[in-house]
């Protein structure tokens, strides 16, 4: 036995100083042992070795519990394929901007086909899943009427994919939600389900019982977090009713100023709330008729101050940069005032003959926004006509407001043929560059009057040889919105005449193109529904 004694081992870098080392360089920060770069990865090997053999096995994980079932009739054959070929049409998609050529567009299709699909009531098939899913993922617009025909067994398999977590916000993750007439399977879940079970569980009992709504979320309210709180506040929208208002009056005391602000908004949509009847009465002080002269005027002497009591009702103190304070206060005040205290104000005036009256000081463009605001707040559809005013009439000259995004607001209150009417009208009156927005609120397939009113503003823009690229926007919402019986009256549409002379360069031939387009996917449109029709 020899009497050399073997050294023993060094005792091994660690991991942190040898990631230390790779990102400063070896002669910046030796690794601890001689070598250089060879040795730093000698021993990064000798190290992962290390650690690989020293690792245990992993518990299994418990399998997944299958999916539910869904009771709903599977889709006819043809439906199955022609969704297969829409969502592989989406996976192939991302050319440029600009589509040229005559063949319909099959990823903007994607959503009407789920919505005819989800109102005959199918279910979808599992083999699917995956790719509606991913196409949810990628389009949020897709993502309601998605998940509905996705049904049970696409949150199933939403739980088990990471990147499908999207399908579980605002809804119950995947479980079942307990009766709403069973109290303490309820109480069960509102104290211990994550957000999104209780946001659907609030949702439940709220559409069963508003009043049980309220009981459940006053238990809590006091220790939920402000953004909670503010969710929560949100879903009481659906089914407002006087019920309510005792519970908002208590929120106009939150510590959170937007919990305040929403339970004041809430509270103003109620007419017969005590809020309402405050800002009533503070509105009131600030706008009144003047007879002295020959005729009528409105008169405006806007708020000087916004007092403690004005803050406590929901009046925010400070404005936006680039707005009064007293302009700002006043539409506050007006926004939340219940409309019917107007024509008694004004000696029973309808509410077209007060928006047409005159109003003094140049206070006219904010009252009547203020006005607008509050049509939308209270859904008041004979307000909505008076500042609408006719059709014909250029924004700018119009009774209510000259913003399109107000006027869509004020369209969507009305019934959906009237809406379609106004809008037609205004089409024919002034074209379409400024109705794209307010084509947005129309019920689809639009109406004939409105979809004559398109294409005729159409034809009318080719023939006058205007810019074709700037009316792609309409035409693609022709494309999705125009009732597919259209068809065939379109067709002459698609010839390529003679260009102008002032015509942009090629622009007929672009024209020519987006019209056979237009056809081919109104008759794609008609395909389609025809499958989706139950056998």
């Amino acid at each position: 036995m020899s009497g050399t004694i073997t050294p023993a081992p060094s005792a091994p870098v660690p991991w942190e100083e040898l990631v230390t080392t790779a990102l400063l360089g070896t002669d910046r920060r030796p690794a601890g042992a001689s070598g250089g770069p060879a040795g730093l990865l000698d021993a990064a090997a000798l190290h992962t070795v290390r650690r690989r053999a020293g690792l245990l096995p992993a518990a299994p994980a418990a399998r997944p519990e299958p999916a539910p079932a869904d009771p709903r009739p599977a889709l006819p054959p043809a439906a199955r394929r022609r969704l297969a070929q829409l969502l592989a049409d989406r996976s192939a998609a991302g050319g440029p901007a600009g589509r040229r050529g005559t063949a319909p567009d099959l990823t903007e299709l994607i959503p009407q086909w789920l919505a005819t699909a989800n109102r005959h009531g199918f279910r979808a098939p599992a083999s699917l899943l995956p790719a509606l899913l991913d196409a949810a993922r990628a389009r949020t617009d897709l993502r309601p009427q998605a998940l509905a025909f996705a049904g049970p067994r696409g949150l199933w398999l939403a739980g088990l994919n990471p990147e499908w977590k999207f399908a579980l916000r605002g809804s119950s993750g995947g479980s079942s939600l307990p009766d709403p007439t069973e109290p303490e399977s309820v109480a069960r879940l509102w104290e211990e389900g994550l957000f999104a079970e209780r946001i659907a569980l609030l949702a439940a009992v709220r559409a069963h019982d508003p009043a049980e709504a309220l009981v459940l979320l006053a238990t809590t309210w006091s220790t939920e977090r402000a953004e909670d709180r503010l969710m929560f506040l949100d879903s009481l929208r659906t089914g407002l009713s006087p019920v309510d208002e005792a519970f908002l009056e208590q929120a106009l005391s939150d510590r959170s100023r937007n919990v305040r602000s929403t339970a004041a908004e809430l509270l103003s949509a109620l007419p017969e709330s005590a809020l309402a009847g405050r800002m009533a009465s503070r509105a009131l002080s600030c706008v009144s008729p003047d007879l002295t002269g020959d005729g009528a005027t409105v008169v405006v002497e806007a708020p000087h101050e916004c007092d403690a009591s004005m803050e406590h009702d929901g009046v925010v103190t400070v404005p936006p940069s680039g707005r009064g304070e007293r302009s700002w206060w006043l539409g506050q005040l007006v926004e939340a005032t219940p409309l019917a205290t107007w024509p008694a104000r004004f000696s029973g005036r309808t509410p077209r003959e007060i928006v047409g009256l005159p109003v003094a000081d140049d206070w006219a463009e904010e009252l009547h926004a203020a006005w607008c605001r509050a049509t939308v707040r209270q859904r008041d559809p004979e307000w909505a006509r008076a500042l609408l005013g006719t059709p014909s009439v250029p924004p700018s000259n119009g009774p209510g407001t000259a913003s399109l995004a107000e006027r869509s607001k004020l369209l969507g209150i009305l019934p959906p043929a009237e809406r379609a009417g106004w809008v037609a009208g205004f089409i024919a009156a002034h074209g379409l560059s400024e109705a794209f927005q307010i084509l947005g609120v129309c019920p689809t397939p639009w109406a004939e009057p409105l979809g004559r009113a398109v294409v005729d503003a159409l034809d009318i823009a080719r023939d006058a040889g205007s810019y074709p690229w700037s009316f792609s926007g309409v035409m693609g919402l022709a494309e999705r919105c125009l009732n597919p019986a259209e068809a065939d009256r379109l067709e002459v549409l698609t010839t390529t005449p003679d260009e102008p002379e002032d015509a942009s360069p090629g622009a007929n031939g672009y024209w020519s193109e987006a019209f056979q387009r237009l056809v081919s996917t109104l008759r794609l449109r008609a395909a389609m529904d025809s499958e989706l029709i139950p056998a």
